[in-house]
């Protein structure tokens, strides 16, 4: 369980921007440098897929029955209100879906934070744009 709520937390990560100013397209590497995200527009929202997971990232994603972690969406019809953007975010290793909120502490700094159980219990992590997929 500690290993899922983990990789809940890691993955919660949704990168996007709040404001005109800031892109809200980019690749963006989570706290523990184990998961890439690439956002874009889909629709009338922002949407984001794993790009690159770590070995570790795609063994546990494959252990919770997950074939292929890269390319799966794991955010979901962000929408901005305000000076955040609200969506959802998709948990491959719990099966679910989840709240998830996001505010941008400067162009290249985001703060994801992602609840569960209606909100009872939220995380925050700090996700980092980077200039290309790691390698």
């Amino acid at each position: 369980m500690l290993l899922k709520t983990a990789l809940f937390f890691s993955l919660v990560a949704a990168p996007v921007a709040v404001n005109a100013a800031t892109c809200t397209e980019g690749i963006w590497l989570n706290p523990s440098r184990s998961v890439a995200v690439r956002t874009g527009a889909c629709g009338q929202g922002l949407c984001g897929r794993v790009v690159w997971a770590s070995g570790k990232a795609l063994a546990d994603a494959q252990d919770s029955g997950v074939t292929s972690l890269i390319g799966t969406e794991l955010l979901h019809d962000y929408r901005a209100e305000g000076p955040v953007w609200r969506g959802s975010v998709y948990v491959p290793d719990m099966g679910r879906h989840f709240d998830s909120r996001i505010e941008a502490l400067s162009p290249d700094r985001l703060k994801i934070s992602g609840c569960i159980l209606g909100g009872i219990f939220c995380r925050s992590q700090v996700w980092t744009r980077v200039a290309q997929v790691p390698a």
